[in-house]
C-alpha cells in the first residue's frame, strides 16, 4: 500500500485558508490536532482534516463558540451532527432572508438618490408618472393638540401591529389631499406612506407638476407657492393630492437644512 501523503502545517494552513497560528491554537485546545508528528516533531495533517476545518470555520461563523464545537466533536454521533447541521441550516436561511431584505433596501435607497435630476433643481417640470408602489397609512389624527410627530409615531405603531413582518426601514413621506393644498395648508400631511418597492398600494399614474427645494423637513412653503404659480401661469389645475418626498435626507446629507425636498402635485390641463 502506498504511503499516505500528509501535509506540513504550513501547507495545510494554505489549503485550509487559515493561519498557522489558528492551527496551533486548535491543537492547544484539543479541537483539531495533527494526525501525526514527523521528524523534528513537525505537525502533519491529512487531506480528510481539511473537511473538518471547513466545518469548524462554518459553525464558528454561524455563531457557535470553539468550546461548543469541541464539546459536540467529543460527543459526536451521526444523529447529533445531523441535529446540529439542521439547526444551523435554519440559521443560514434566516440570514439569507435578512441579507435579501438588506439588499433590497440598499438598492431602493440608491434608486431614490438616483431619482434626483441632474439639471437645475430650481426648475419646475410637468411629467407623466407611472404608478409607483407604496404602503399607505391611515388618515392622520391632529385632534386634541396633536402634531405631525404624533401622527408619524402613530403611523409606525399602526404599521408594526398591522404588518408584523414589514420592514420599517424604508423612507416615510407625506400625502396632502387636494382639498388641503387648495386651501394652502401644506404643513402637516393628511397621510404618511412608505416608499417601498414591494408596496401593495399605489401612487396613481398621471400628470404631475414637480418642483424641488432645499431645507429641513416641513420647510416647503416657498416650494408650494412656486408650484401654485407655475400651475396658474401654464393653464393647469390641481386634479389630485400632492406627494412630498425627501430623496436626499439625513442618510446622505450632513446638513439638515440642505435636505432635498421634492413635491409632486397631480394636475390636468385646463
Amino acid at each position: 500500500m502506498a504511503e499516505k501523503r500528509l501535509f506540513s502545517i504550513t501547507e495545510f494552513a494554505k489549503f485550509a485558508r487559515i493561519t498557522r497560528q489558528t492551527l496551533l491554537f486548535y491543537d492547544k485546545i484539543g479541537l483539531l490536532s495533527p494526525i501525526q508528528r514527523g521528524e523534528n516533531n513537525y505537525r502533519l495533517y491529512s487531506s480528510g482534516q481539511l473537511a473538518v476545518v471547513n466545518v469548524i470555520r462554518t459553525l464558528q461563523e454561524l455563531g457557535m463558540t470553539l468550546s461548543e464545537i469541541k464539546r459536540q466533536k467529543d460527543l459526536r454521533t451521526p444523529e447529533s451532527v445531523k441535529k446540529i447541521f439542521a439547526s444551523q441550516v435554519e440559521r443560514v436561511d434566516l440570514k439569507i432572508e435578512e441579507w435579501v431584505r438588506a439588499r433590497k433596501l440598499l438598492l431602493g435607497l440608491t434608486d431614490i438618490i438616483n431619482s434626483v435630476p441632474k439639471t437645475d433643481e430650481s426648475e419646475i417640470t410637468v411629467e407623466y408618472l407611472q404608478p409607483e408602489p407604496i404602503i399607505l397609512g391611515k388618515l392622520n389624527d391632529y385632534s386634541g393638540g396633536r402634531n405631525d410627530y404624533d401622527a408619524l409615531f402613530d403611523f409606525y405603531y399602526d404599521m408594526h401591529h398591522k404588518f408584523p413582518t414589514l420592514d420599517l426601514n424604508y423612507p416615510v413621506w407625506g400625502i396632502f389631499s387636494e382639498e388641503r393644498i387648495k386651501r394652502h395648508d401644506w404643513h402637516w400631511p393628511d397621510r404618511y406612506y412608505f416608499h417601498n418597492p414591494e408596496g401593495f398600494d399605489k401612487r396613481p399614474s398621471g400628470l404631475y407638476v414637480i418642483g424641488y427645494a432645499r431645507g429641513n423637513y416641513g420647510q416647503t412653503e416657498d416650494l408650494y407657492k412656486r408650484l401654485f404659480g407655475y400651475i396658474a401661469e401654464n393653464n393647469y389645475e390641481i386634479a389630485g393630492p400632492a406627494y412630498e418626498e425627501y430623496p436626499l435626507n439625513e442618510i446622505c446629507i450632513s446638513d439638515e437644512d440642505s435636505y432635498l425636498i421634492r413635491a409632486m402635485i397631480a394636475v390636468r390641463k385646463v
